[in-house]
Parts: C-alpha cells; structure tokens; sequence
C-alpha cells in the first residue's frame, strides 16, 4: 500500500473515536496489528496495539506511545497506522494488562 497519499491525522484527531480499530501496518506494509484502545488523547497518548492472533484470538496487547505511529486516512476514509516496528519485536514487548501504569514519558 502506498501511504505517500494518504491524509495524515492531526493531534486533535488522535482520540479513541477516531483511532480505536485502525489497522496497523509495518514498514513492509505487512499487518502487523490493530489499535485496540487508548489512553489520553493526542500525540502523548498510550496506544494499545493487539498483535498476532487470527481473528483476534491469540493477540497480545502492547503499549506503544502515539507518536511511535503514524496515523492516516486512505482514499476511502479508513483510518490506519504505520510504525517501524516489526511484528515480531511488537510480539517481543511485554505485554500490556489492564491497570499497568502508564508509559513513561518521553520514551526511552
């Protein structure tokens, strides 16, 4: 997929209405998860990302933080991300459990 065209969002527009759902894509533009929820709006918001799993059995949620993704709109509207990571260092990352403390800030 192309993303070169793609509608990037704003920071008001990086909130859960918009964002929860999205495909997630890696640098290959391999499927790599998608956005199951988030914490906080805008660019220092916590996303969780479900990994792995068919249909989503067997997924493992990961915090990422926004700004380690970039969100956009394709041709048709849908809401998607891309980030550098690969679905195996997603898969690496410890796994993100309701009530875990937020993610440092900035990042590491």
């Amino acid at each position: 997929m192309d993303h070169t065209n793609h509608v990037r969002l704003t920071e008001a527009e990086l909130i859960p209405d918009i964002i929860e759902g999205a495909t997630v894509y890696g640098l290959d533009d391999d499927n790599v998860g998608s956005v199951s929820h988030v914490h906080g709006t805008g660019p220092t918001s916590e996303i969780i990302v479900d990994v792995g799993g068919f249909l989503g059995i067997g997924t493992k949620p990961v915090a990422l933080q926004a700004n380690q993704l970039e969100f956009m709109r394709d041709e048709d509207g849908e809401v998607h991300a891309v980030t550098a990571f690969t679905e195996e260092q997603l898969k690496s990352m410890p796994e993100y459990k309701d009530g875990d403390d937020p993610l440092p800030w900035p990042p590491a």
